[in-house]
C-alpha cells in the first residue's frame, strides 16, 4: 500500500500556501505590535495616576507656589548653585504665602517644598516624552492605525495644554493676600487630568482587546446603565472634591455623619447669589461632596448586587465595590483626622482607582442591540 504525502516535500509550496503563511505571520506580528502599544498606554495611564497623586501632595503641603517661574525647557534642571537657590528663595519671599504662612522658615524649608513641586513638574515633562517618543516610533513602524495616531496626537496636545493650565492655576496663588490657588482653576486642572486619564485608559483597553483577540462580555442593559451611572457620579464627586480641596473645606466640620451636630450645616446658603454657595461656601461644598460620595456608594452597591445576581462581570463589579468601599472609609477617616497629608494623598489616589474600576466595568459590557 503506497503512502501518499499531501504534497511533494521536494517541490516548492504553492503560492496559496505562501500567502496563507504570510498572512499568518503578519497577523502574529500585528498582535505582537498591538500588545506593545497596549503596554505603553497602560504605563502612560499609570503615570497620569501618579501625577494626580503628586498634585495632591503639592497642594496639601503648600508646595505648589514654591516655583515662581514657568520655564518649560530650562525648568527641567533644578538649581545647581547656592546663588541660584538664593535667587529663587528671594522670589518666593515676595508672595503672600511666604509672608502669611511660611515667614522665617529659611532656605532649608524652602528647599523642602521646592523639590516636591519640581518633581511634580518634571513628572509632567516625562509623561510628555513617554507619550511623544513611542507615538512617533509606532507610527513610523506602522504599528498603529492612522486613526489611533490622530487620537493620541490629540492627547499629546491636551497634555501640553494641561501644562499651560497648570501654570495658569499656580499664578493665581501669587495675587495679593492669596496663600493658595484659585479653586476654580484647580478644578479645571483636575478635570483636564481626569479627561487625559480616561482617554488614555479607554484607548489602552481597546488596543489590549484587539491584541488578545478577545470579545466583549455578556450584554446586560441594566448593568451597563448602572456602570455608566457610577462612572459619571465618580467623576462628579471627584470634581466636587476639587472644590473641597481648593477651599480647604476638609479642615472644618470634622465630624461624621453630622456636620457639627447638623444634617445640613448652618449657613449652607449664606452667600448671595445662591449658586455661588455650590462653589465658594465651605459648608455647602463639603456637604455636597459628602452627599455625592454617599449617592455614588449606594449606586455602586446596587451595581454590585445586580451584577452578582445576574452573574455578569462578577470580577469587575466586585473590584468596583471594593474600591468604592475603601474610598468611602478613607474619605471619612481623612475628614475625622483633619486631612493629614498621607491620608489626603491616598484619598485622591484611590479616587482614581475607583474611576478605573468603573471604566473597566463599562468597557467589559457590550452594548445591547436595540429591539427590532
Amino acid at each position: 500500500m503506497a503512502f501518499v504525502m499531501p504534497f511533494d516535500l521536494m517541490s516548492p509550496p504553492s503560492s496559496r500556501v505562501v500567502d496563507d503563511l504570510a498572512k499568518t505571520g503578519r497577523a502574529a506580528a500585528g498582535r505582537a505590535g498591538s500588545r506593545g502599544v497596549a503596554v505603553w498606554l497602560f504605563v502612560l495611564a499609570g503615570m497620569i495616576l501618579v501625577m494626580v497623586s503628586l498634585g495632591g501632595a503639592t497642594r496639601l503641603t503648600g508646595s505648589g507656589l514654591s516655583i515662581m517661574e514657568w520655564a518649560p525647557i530650562m525648568g527641567t534642571l533644578p538649581p545647581l548653585s547656592e546663588a541660584e537657590w538664593g535667587r529663587l528663595y528671594v522670589l518666593y519671599q515676595k508672595i503672600p504665602q511666604y509672608g502669611l504662612i511660611n515667614q522665617g522658615f529659611g532656605l532649608d524649608g524652602f528647599k523642602g517644598i521646592f523639590w516636591l513641586e519640581w518633581t511634580h513638574r518634571l513628572w509632567g515633562r516625562l509623561m510628555g516624552a513617554v507619550l511623544f517618543g513611542p507615538l512617533v516610533w509606532f507610527a513610523v513602524r506602522r504599528q498603529i492605525s492612522r486613526g489611533l495616531a490622530v487620537r493620541l496626537g490629540a492627547v499629546f496636545l491636551l497634555g501640553a495644554a494641561q501644562g499651560v493650565v497648570g501654570w495658569f492655576m499656580v499664578s493665581s496663588g501669587f495675587q495679593a493676600e492669596s496663600t493658595a490657588v484659585s479653586p476654580y482653576r484647580l478644578v479645571v486642572h483636575l478635570a483636564m487630568a481626569v479627561t487625559l486619564y480616561v482617554a488614555v485608559l479607554w484607548t489602552a483597553l481597546g488596543v489590549r482587546r484587539e491584541a488578545s483577540g478577545s470579545v466583549a462580555g455578556v450584554a446586560d442593559r441594566g448593568l451597563r446603565r448602572l456602570a455608566h451611572s457610577v462612572a459619571g457620579m465618580v467623576v462628579l464627586t471627584m470634581l466636587a472634591g476639587g472644590f473641597v480641596a481648593g477651599l480647604k473645606a476638609g479642615l472644618t466640620y470634622n465630624t461624621f455623619p453630622l456636620m457639627d451636630g447638623h444634617l445640613v450645616p448652618e449657613g449652607y446658603g449664606s452667600i448671595v447669589p445662591w449658586w455661588r454657595n455650590v462653589f465658594e461656601n465651605v459648608a455647602a461644598v463639603q456637604f455636597d461632596h459628602r452627599v455625592l460620595a454617599t449617592l455614588t456608594a449606594l449606586v455602586a452597591t446596587g451595581t454590585v448586587v445586580h451584577g452578582l445576581r445576574r452573574r455578569v462581570a462578577r470580577g469587575q463589579v466586585l473590584a468596583l465595590g471594593g474600591a468604592v468601599a475603601a474610598q468611602y472609609a478613607l474619605g471619612v477617616t481623612t475628614l475625622l483626622y483633619v486631612v493629614p497629608v498621607g491620608l489626603g494623598v491616598a484619598h485622591q489616589a484611590v479616587a482614581m482607582l475607583v474611576l478605573t474600576a468603573a471604566l473597566v466595568l463599562v468597557y467589559s459590557l457590550p452594548k445591547v442591540p436595540a429591539a427590532g
